[in-house]
């Protein structure tokens, strides 16, 4: 199960790997991306199912097609190059667009609906939280004062002059970008949503694989894989075991594999990748 499927690379590799019996279901909310990998996962017609559905719907999506369970999750999360090279979509900084930030164009939420109407203290929660940005109330407090913002051009001049110009080789408006677009598509909730969801589907010996982009996205895997690994998750001072916890997983990278720089080099957005990997060693679906 490939839980964001995008332009159909990672699917078209567990084809190939597959064949000549290996199924694979391919989810994801972005109609243009499920165009894309239509195309490129022709010749594997017979052997996939695509749908335009969240991975939140993981559960009931294998259900519906009759599958007990699965021997791998594959998700790559975050924003997808296809997505940041569409100008229109609003993702980027570097054109002049609508303030859109959707994965999903059947979403109400835009990021311009949150730009123009959260009160300071909701925007600089957001800036933080989900941006770690450390500017998050003067940033706020400046999108306030340049009310309404329309483009992804305004939105970056706002926050430029108050961000100054970052780090190099990092545009000073990524972190509120990164929390905008986090806030509107509720990345981490669907995140932690969905990691159990994988859990549960997976045949022992099965495999979950996550691809995250930034800290937010990594640590909640971690802390998911490392519960999961445990058979006691009670507080580490308690001397008896009352939670009756098992484990169910063996983490394969118990610290994450990240891109060689040839990987790098082929694909520069590629460097902040870092994947984990674990293992099913028991499964255990609840009623």
């Amino acid at each position: 199960m490939d839980g964001t499927l995008g332009a159909g690379g990672h699917a078209q590799g567990i084809l190939q790997a597959s064949a000549p019996d290996g199924l694979l279901l391919g989810l994801d909310v972005d109609p243009q991306a499920l165009q894309l990998a239509r195309q490129r996962l022709a010749p594997f017609a017979s052997r996939s199912f695509i749908l335009h559905a969240s991975y939140i719907t993981l559960r009931e999506q294998i259900q519906a097609l009759g599958w007990p369970l699965v021997d791998g999750v594959l998700l790559d999360l975050g924003l997808s190059s296809m997505q940041l090279d569409t100008p229109e979509r609003g993702f980027s900084f570097q054109a002049d667009a609508p303030l859109d930030m959707r994965f999903d164009p059947d979403n109400p939420l835009t990021a311009a609906h949150l730009v123009n109407s959260l009160s300071e203290k909701e925007l600089a929660d957001i800036l933080y939280t989900y941006g770690e940005e450390r500017r998050a109330y003067q940033v706020a407090r400046a999108i306030l004062a340049a009310r309404p913002l329309h483009t992804t051009g305004q939105l970056a001049a706002v926050v430029a002059q108050v961000t100054g110009s970052g780090r190099p080789g990092m545009h000073p408006a990524t972190r509120a970008f990164q929390a905008l677009r986090i806030a509107v598509n509720h990345e981490l909730e669907s995140l932690e949503q969905v990691l159990p969801q994988a859990l549960a589907a997976l045949a022992p010996g099965g495999r979950l694989a996550v691809i995250s982009f930034h800290s937010l996205e990594d640590r909640l895997v971690k802390q998911f894989f490392r519960r999961e690994s445990r058979d006691c998750v009670c507080p580490p001072r308690q001397p008896i075991c009352t939670c009756g916890h098992k484990a169910s997983l063996i983490e394969i990278t118990r610290q994450p594999l990240f891109p060689t720089e040839a990987e790098v080099q082929q694909n520069p957005r590629a460097r902040s990748a870092r994947l984990r990997v674990a293992e099913v060693i028991k499964v255990n679906i609840p009623e």
